[in-house]
Formats: C-alpha cells, sequence, structure tokens
C-alpha cells in the first residue's frame, strides 16, 4: 500500500499542477500531508518529515542557489553572459549549441554537484536559445539535463558514478574507460532524439515556458549604449573558478592528498561565494556600485522563488523516505545467482529505476540498488563494471516531481511544470534507454 499511496501522491501532485493551475507549492504539500497520513507515518511525523526534508535541503543547497543565482543576475547585468554566447556561437553553430553544452556536461565539467551545474549553466542556456530558433529554449535545456545527469552517473567524478562503483568494488580506472564511451553516445543519441521530438510538435511554448516576474526582470535589463563590457576571460571566470576548486577539491580527497586547506577551498558553498565575490568586484567597476545594487536586488527576488520550490519538494523526498518505501523494495528483490548475464543487467537497471521513480533522488537510487546487489555480485555471472553501470543506467530514468533538482531545473530555465516534464523527465528517461542497450554491448566485452 505504501508504493500505492506514493504512486497516487505524484500523480495528484502532477495533476493539480497541471490541470488544476495550483501552485507547486501547494501542491506539493498537499502530496506531502496526504502520502505521510495515508501511509501511516503520523500526524506529528509527517509534519517533523516535512519540515526536516525542507531545512536539509536547505541546509545543503541553499546557499548554493543563493550565491549561484545572484552571481548570475551580476554577471547578466554587466552583459557577461551575452559575451560568453557571442564567443561560443563564433566557435560552434548554432544548431550544434545543445550537442557541445551536453557533451561538455557530460566528460568535461562532470560535477559531483548537481546543483552547482544547474545553477551555473542554465543562465547561458537560457542567452543561448535564441540563436537557436524556433524551441531553442526547450532543446537547450533538454541538452543541459542531459549533460548534468549523464556525466552525474557515468563519469568521475560524478557522485553517483563514484559511489556506485565503490560499493561494487570496481576499479575507478575501469569504470571511468566503460562510463565515459557509453555517457558521450547517450548524451549525443539523447540530444539528438529529443530534438526529433521538438519537430514532431513535443513543445508548446504558451504552455511549456514560464518566466517568473522576478527572472524576467533580472533578464531584461540591458547594458546601457557606451558601458564597456567585460572581456571573454573575466566574463567566465567567476564561473570557471569554482568548478576548478571543487573538481580539485574532489579530485584531492580521492587521491588522498587532501588537507584542511585544499578542502576549505573545494567546499562548493566556499567556491561559489568566491565565485560570487568575483563577479560583484567586477559589477561595481563594470557597470558602478547602483546598478550592482540593483542586480543584487532582482537576485534576490530570484532566489527566493526558487528556495520556497525547492525546498518544498525536498519535504516530499523526505516524507516518502519516511515511508520506508526503499527497504520495502529492497526486500521484494531477490537476485537469482544462476541468471543469465542479460537478465542480471536488466534486473540491476529495473531495480535502479523503480528506487529512482519511488524516491527522486539519482544518487539515493543508486546506491541503494547497490547495496542491494553488492552482497550476492560475487555470485554473479557478470563483471561488477557491467553491474555498476547498469545501476547507472536505471538510475537516470524518469527524474520528476519528487526530486528537488526538478523544481530547480524548472524555475532557473522558466519553464511550467509541464515544460520540465517535458524536458528534464523525458531526457533521463530517454538517456536510461538509450544506455541499456550499450551496456549490454559492453557486458560482451567485459567478462
Amino acid at each position: 500500500m505504501i508504493a500505492l499511496h506514493t504512486a497516487i501522491a505524484i500523480v495528484a501532485i502532477i495533476f493539480l499542477i497541471i490541470r488544476i493551475k495550483v501552485d507547486p507549492i501547494i501542491a506539493l504539500v498537499l502530496g506531502c500531508l496526504y502520502l505521510g497520513l495515508a501511509s501511516g507515518v503520523g500526524f506529528a511525523e509527517t509534519v517533523e518529515a516535512i519540515t526536516s526534508g525542507f531545512g536539509d535541503i536547505m541546509a545543503k543547497i541553499g546557499l548554493l542557489i543563493g550565491f549561484g543565482v545572484l552571481m548570475g543576475a551580476l554577471l547578466h547585468r554587466m552583459g557577461a553572459f551575452k559575451v560568453m554566447v557571442e564567443a561560443l556561437v563564433r566557435v560552434v553553430p548554432a544548431n550544434r549549441l545543445p550537442y557541445a553544452l551536453a557533451l561538455a556536461l557530460t566528460t568535461i565539467a562532470p560535477s559531483i554537484y548537481v546543483d552547482v551545474q544547474v545553477v551555473l549553466a542554465a543562465p547561458v542556456a537560457r542567452s543561448s536559445a535564441k540563436f537557436i530558433g524556433r524551441h531553442g529554449l526547450a532543446w537547450l535545456a533538454g541538452a543541459l539535463g542531459t549533460g548534468i545527469f549523464v556525466g552525474y552517473v557515468f563519469v568521475i567524478p560524478g557522485l553517483s558514478a563514484i559511489s556506485t562503483a565503490g560499493l561494487l568494488n570496481v576499479p575507478l580506472g575501469t569504470y571511468m574507460i566503460y562510463g565515459v564511451v557509453i555517457g558521450i553516445i547517450t548524451a549525443t543519441v539523447t540530444v539528438w532524439i529529443f530534438r526529433r521530438m521538438l519537430n514532431w510538435g513535443w513543445w508548446k511554448a504558451d504552455k511549456d515556458e514560464e518566466q517568473s516576474e522576478a527572472l524576467a526582470e533580472v533578464e531584461a535589463d540591458e547594458l546601457p549604449d557606451g558601458v564597456r563590457r567585460p572581456s571573454l576571460g573575466l566574463a567566465l571566470a567567476p564561473i570557471v573558478v569554482p568548478l576548478v576548486l571543487i573538481a580539485f577539491g574532489a579530485l584531492a580527497e580521492l587521491a588522498g592528498f587532501s588537507n584542511p586547506v585544499i578542502a576549505f577551498f573545494g567546499d562548493a558553498n566556499v567556491a561559489l561565494f568566491l565565485g560570487l565575490l568575483g563577479a560583484y568586484v567586477m559589477a561595481r567597476r563594470f557597470v558602478g556600485a547602483d546598478a550592482s545594487a540593483d542586480a543584487f536586488g532582482d537576485g534576490l527576488k530570484t532566489t527566493g522563488e526558487i528556495l520556497l520550490v525547492t525546498g518544498v519538494g525536498g519535504s516530499l523526498g523526505a516524507v516518502i523516505k519516511a515511508t520506508g518505501l526503499a527497504k520495502l523494495l529492497g526486500s521484494l528483490f531477490a537476485v537469482d545467482a544462476g541468471a543469465p548475464v542479460v537478465l542480471s543487467i536488466l534486473l540491476a537497471w529495473f531495480i535502479a529505476a523503480l528506487l529512482h521513480l519511488a524516491i527522486g533522488s539519482v544518487s539515493v537510487a543508486a546506491i541503494t540498488a547497490a547495496g542491494i546487489i553488492a552482497p550476492i555480485a560475487g555470485q554473479l555471472s557478470v563483471n561488477p563494471v557491467i553491474l555498476a553501470l547498469s545501476i547507472a543506467s536505471g538510475a537516470l530514468f524518469a527524474l520528476q516531481v519528487n526530486s528537488n533538482f526538478f523544481w530547480m531545473f524548472k524555475s532557473l530555465l522558466g519553464l511550467t511544470t509541464q515544460g520540465a516534464l517535458k524536458t528534464m523527465t523525458t531526457v533521463t528517461s530517454i538517456a536510461s534507454l538509450v544506455s541499456l542497450p550499450l551496456v549490454m554491448v559492453a557486458s560482451l566485452i567485459a567478462r
């Protein structure tokens, strides 16, 4: 019954938002209350799960969202995103921008912190959309979601990739070799398929795109005539420096040479604050103190909208966790040690996909699935790296409304809930299904 109530809550939330036009925050809280009470969590415990879930998400990503959005507002006010996009368009043809974005996020900048990636990449995607033409925002949004999560599960140092490989005792180098190849092919094919869907009428801009008032104010500001814009290097610095610090800190920890100073500057909150500080200093220089203060104020408006809906999304995840659904799903599976390789791959994929649908977190689904399979992995006639890749493929499947990332993505890209389902949920489903046969092919090599 817990699984049934979870499904009812998720479907009801989507129905209320899309069909009844209920505000997402109200719909999410109603879904939390129904799920907690109907599943037997209890009155007090349901409220505790809602508040603690909100608080936990804010503790993890609240500052990241705030610093990132404020940085974006400052960079936009001084014309930095225009500089970046113009440089990108000179190098990459407009109809190849989504592929370039997806592959860059998959391979060059796979992140332990997907939240950092979307906060930093969303303004670039929005600013680039006009160069692509029809459905440009939708295609770039889909490419952004594809790149972030394909890199997250298949490419080191993505947290999901590292965790899954570690639990199944797969050497990171081995996982990296297979994961990079599968990730590149998956990202490319997914973006191509999604473009075909857009051409066939999948996207309705009037229903799927929705700029919030605060976001519109930030993006409407244009640089006054005669005001000098930053160079490309300066424009990129507040974005690139935090990513380098975070990546170096993660690699230092993996390699075993980290220390308190490296860990401090490699912390995502510190790194992103340094990026914000750099953007603020630049804005004061290029547009002056008054314009910088105005941009800061506009960014704060946007931050408030995003924080609230993201936090309530975290509350839904906490209520689902309180129901004990993950443990229940884990107990349903008993893997036959004599199962054929293909069956083992499919079962690992299915466990991870089902857990992701229920829990709403890619990393938690992958880690839980790996924990279920790890004790009997040695008895199976399949290489552990293939099991890990199967779990990664399944954990990608259908990121949707019970994920706090879904609500961040929706708000930062300026999409309606329906638009976010048509981009993020769609591309993660496609990527999951595209990568599954690639894992089966890899099993012929990794025996």
